[in-house]
């Protein structure tokens, strides 16, 4: 009977943390509720991962520690008031036009396929002045996948390698390298104890300008800058790519609330 009692109760501390674990947050209400308020891109999808006991689907892979760790930095190293929460928008919201900043994560693995009512919001949103950021996008096949549903968006524009001279990469933070931001998953540890990345390819920087040479749509192909924001107090993950990390991560948001 002791043994009994003693596993019930292991159960429901277990299902407790995992309740913990898995709640959500309220991102659904109206309106912005600061001068940032991040909105990621909800979209149908099966399957998803995480970590730290988090659950969530390819849509909001790194959520909520990203946000968690990001935020925090983002108040601390600049003057825009940033709220506490993001929202989760689907396309075929019109709150999405409230929100200068769009981020989609992890559209290959996820197999995103808007809908043509959705490809044409969104592009209608970026034509407005809207930002989208491309993020956790790994390999040929996610690239394919993400190349075949960002055509239904801008079939008339092509996908460019953004220079270095971009204003993106200096409007806040002068990012000068292109290195490649590994994920959690990518990092093995040497015979010799130290930590290497081993990624899906070579790291691209790729966009889509609109007729004013303005960057609408940031796409970070063999890098994971989510993942950079969301392991940043993981001894293990290196503390130079959360840094990288943060430094994109603030260049977008500035680009996206200033061009």
């Amino acid at each position: 009977m002791k043994k009994a009692c003693a596993i019930l109760a292991l159960c429901l501390a277990a299902a407790m943390t995992y309740t913990h674990r898995t709640a959500a947050r309220d991102t659904q209400k109206d309106g912005p509720e600061a001068e940032f308020q991040m909105a990621r891109v909800k979209y149908r999808t099966f399957g998803g991962g995480g970590s730290h006991g988090y659950y969530q689907p390819w849509w909001a892979i790194d959520y909520p520690l990203a946000e968690e760790h990001f935020f925090p930095a983002l108040r601390r190293t600049t003057n825009i008031q940033v709220a506490d929460e993001e929202r989760h928008l689907e396309l075929s919201d019109d709150r999405i036009f409230e929100y200068p900043f769009l981020f989609l994560q992890q559209p290959g693995q996820g197999n995103w396929r808007p809908t043509p009512d959705e490809a044409k919001r969104l592009r209608e949103y970026c034509l407005r002045g809207g930002f989208l950021l491309v993020d956790d996008l790994h390999g040929e096949w996610g690239w394919a996948i993400f190349e075949r549903a960002i055509k239904q968006v801008f079939p008339d524009r092509p996908i460019m390698e953004i220079p270095e001279t971009d204003p993106v990469m200096h409007v806040f933070y002068d990012i000068d390298e292109k290195t490649a931001i590994p994920g959690e998953r990518h990092l093995r540890m040497g015979r010799d104890g130290r930590i290497f990345a081993r990624l899906e390819g070579e790291p691209h920087f790729r966009g889509i300008y609109n007729d004013h040479n303005q960057l609408m749509v940031a796409i970070n192909f063999n890098s994971d800058m989510g993942d950079s924001w969301e392991h940043a107090d993981d001894p293990i993950y290196p503390v130079p790519m959360t840094a990288l990390g943060y430094k994109f991560g603030t260049n977008y948001i500035i680009y996206a609330m200033t061009h």
